[in-house]
């Protein structure tokens, strides 16, 4: 449906968007999707939209305002791949109507009822839809030989392990038990923090060897840089940011193979990952050739193939699920 709304509305919108860099906002949180959905009406406007040429982005950053990221082709993972056109349009609520502009005033876009209608500065008109999407892994089961680390019965199988609903929290816990080689799957979830910004929206990680880091953050939408979701923190970038909106489950599917040592005990390889973030390869057999990364729980210079796994603590309710091991080659 074409919105009334988008003509001469690029200035209002503008306007909108330039007073959202005002006073810092108080951080609201939110870690139950069905709780954001009633209390905040902008959680349901958030989310991924698509049609068969173009993908739309759409972040929360708080009372009622909001960044859209289009992206030619698609979205991330399914279109859309690093070097194609991504256009930032602001804006939000504005008399009744969820309107956006581009900082040129010459692409428009507005959403009504799970619907985005775009028009391009080439006065293309697209109609894009609510995608929902969901990593494909998701509750996948374990594998055979798996070691189950959490099944939602317990945490025992950690050091400092807490449950939470069901759901081990981001306690800092560590695996009791260590591992050389081995694949991973893990499952979770960031909240809603739609007024905080950077690294304080859902932020945590998941250790391998107890000192390298994939990033959890809610980095929906945004670059994908080596400190945000999916980054080998201080380390790399993924291949493409394939975080998905908050209180979304997803999925880490984590190939790690140890390092190796000598005879004499010196290490003769560092240890490599392969990562895919919700089903998407982001990065493929990465030299972790570095001791440790920042906040690691191990400190020591690496002497051994085996380490633990380990759930960062930083302040954020980030929670897990379904975490499983096949340890082996």
């Amino acid at each position: 449906m074409k919105s009334p709304f988008l003509g001469g509305l690029a200035s209002a919108v503008l306007a909108l968007a330039s007073a959202a860099a005002a006073p810092k906002p108080e951080q609201r949180t939110w870690t139950d999707p069905a709780t954001a959905l009633r209390e905040d009406p902008d959680f349901a406007i958030q989310g991924e939209y698509r049609d068969e040429k173009t993908g739309a982005q759409v972040v929360a950053l708080g009372k009622g305002r909001f960044d859209v990221y289009l992206l030619e082709g698609g979205l991330p993972g399914a279109g859309w791949e690093p070097g194609k056109s991504r256009t930032l349009l602001k804006g939000g609520r504005k008399e009744g109507a969820i309107v956006f502009a581009s900082d040129n005033g010459k692409t428009l876009a507005s959403i009504e009822k799970e619907s985005l209608s775009l028009t391009k500065a080439d006065g293309t008109k697209h109609e894009l839809k609510k995608a929902g999407r969901h990593s494909p892994t998701l509750d996948a089961k374990p594998a055979e030989g798996a070691v189950i680390l959490f099944d939602g019965s317990s945490a025992d199988a950690w050091e400092n392990g807490k449950m939470e609903n069901g759901l081990l929290a981001a306690s800092g816990c560590t695996s009791k038990q260590q591992f050389g080689d081995y694949k991973l799957h893990l499952e979770f979830r960031t909240p809603y923090k739609p007024d905080a910004r950077g690294q304080q929206r859902g932020n945590s990680g998941v250790y391998y060897g107890g000192r390298w880091e994939t990033q959890i953050l809610d980095s929906f939408g945004l670059e994908g840089e080596a400190n945000e979701c999916g980054g080998i923190y201080s380390v790399s970038k993924p291949r493409l940011n394939m975080c998905l909106p908050p209180l979304s489950w997803q999925t880490y599917d984590v190939e790690f193979t140890a390092a190796k040592f000598g005879p004499d005990g010196k290490r003769t390889a560092w240890p490599r990952i392969t990562v895919r973030l919700n089903g998407t390869l982001i990065h493929e057999n990465l030299e972790l050739a570095r001791d440790f990364t920042a906040a690691a729980p191990i400190s020591r210079p690496l002497d051994s193939p085996k380490g633990p796994v380990f759930l960062q603590a930083h302040g954020n309710p980030v929670v897990f699920r379904n975490i499983w091991i096949v340890p082996g080659p």
